[in-house]
């Protein structure tokens, strides 16, 4: 029986597809499944996953004739795992070497633990491969209960989790569930979250999987939407805590940190659009942060601006750009020059 399950979902991944699958292959564990699931790609996804299943007896193949979109090619791989481990990684990313042994290893030690986690490297387009710490080294895992992990995201307000590398308890992954087709931005945050309300969380310094970022990633062009984000973002928490709060110690203390800290640094970007002259957008995000806590109308959140590392940037950042603005409305410097073609 395998240790650990490992799902694929590709849509138009083909070119990335066997570097992910060969991550898996070179996996110190040796006891995986391995289920790509292509969505219906127009690329050559689909002959790709066949040549590689053909070379390898653990890994099944699923080619859909229309695309169902990310979060139920999710849930599939959740419902066909049936290890005691599962990872749902993406076709452009890939793993790094012991991960798999590392993680397994921890849960096996650790049953109350329901997702593990570690540090993912960011690959841009040409880059070279990423060197890897020494894959037989002993780890360091830090364990926290789930209610401590869900307070971190409380009080920093965005997913702390690198997707690639979450491996988490497949018994607790069936309990609490697939993704919430309302979140199509911020599942992740929130099933890492709802996890964690039925078990432990451990992390480790070590990196665990590469994240790809090149011109199809979904995340940057849904970055463009700031408004979207904060929307996403709030309804994460919402949706966590009215149908797990019961199992969250504090529950409500909690729930009231993120609406806080989202609504102040709503009111901080939508400030800083504005001052940088974008003025639709600016308005729409102070708008929604203002909804969350009426009382910034009276009384700024200055404190969140002293949360950033380096507050002094941020706020010179944002002033030198709205004088600027001033002064080129009042002519005191000259408009810059159109660019040529």
């Amino acid at each position: 029986m395998a240790v650990v399950d490992i799902a694929i979902p590709c849509h138009r991944y083909g070119h990335f597809l066997k570097d992910c699958v060969e991550s898996v292959q070179a996996q110190s564990l040796r006891d995986v499944r391995i289920l790509i699931i292509d969505d219906a790609s127009p690329d050559d996804s689909a002959e790709t996953a066949h040549a590689l299943a053909a070379g390898d007896p653990r890994i099944e193949v699923i080619v859909h004739e229309r695309n169902r979109g990310a979060l139920a090619t999710y849930d599939e791989g959740i419902a066909w795992a049936t290890s005691p481990y599962l990872l749902l990684l993406s076709a452009d990313d890939f793993l790094a070497p012991g991960a798999l042994a590392r993680a397994a290893a921890l849960m096996d030690a650790h049953p109350k633990v329901a997702l593990t986690y570690g540090r993912s490297v960011d690959l841009h387009e040409g880059d070279p491969e990423p060197a890897f710490s020494d894959p037989d080294a002993p780890p360091e895992w830090r364990v926290r209960s789930g209610e401590a992990f869900i307070r971190e995201h409380c009080e920093r307000i965005r997913n702390l989790v690198p997707t690639p590398s979450a491996i988490v308890r497949t018994a607790v992954q069936k309990r609490v569930g697939g993704y919430d087709r309302s979140l199509p931005h911020a599942g992740d945050m929130e099933m890492w979250m709802r996890l964690a309300a039925y078990g432990d969380v451990a992390d480790t310094p070590l990196t665990q999987a590469v994240y790809r970022l090149h011109g199809s990633n979904m995340s940057r062009a849904y970055y463009a939407r700031i408004l979207v984000d904060y929307e996403q973002r709030a309804l994460a928490f919402d949706t966590l805590f009215k149908h797990h709060g019961p199992r969250v110690p504090n529950a409500r203390r909690h729930h009231a940190l993120a609406r806080r800290r989202l609504a102040e640094a709503a009111y901080w970007t939508g400030v800083a659009r504005c001052c940088r002259g974008d003025m639709a957008i600016g308005r729409d995000v102070l708008g929604f942060g203002l909804a969350l806590r009426p009382r910034m109308r009276l009384l700024p959140p200055v404190g969140q601006l002293f949360r950033h590392e380096r507050p002094d940037r941020t706020i010179a950042s944002v002033l030198s750009d709205g004088l600027r603005r001033l002064a080129l409305r009042a002519g005191l410097v000259p408009q810059p020059s159109a660019k040529g073609p």
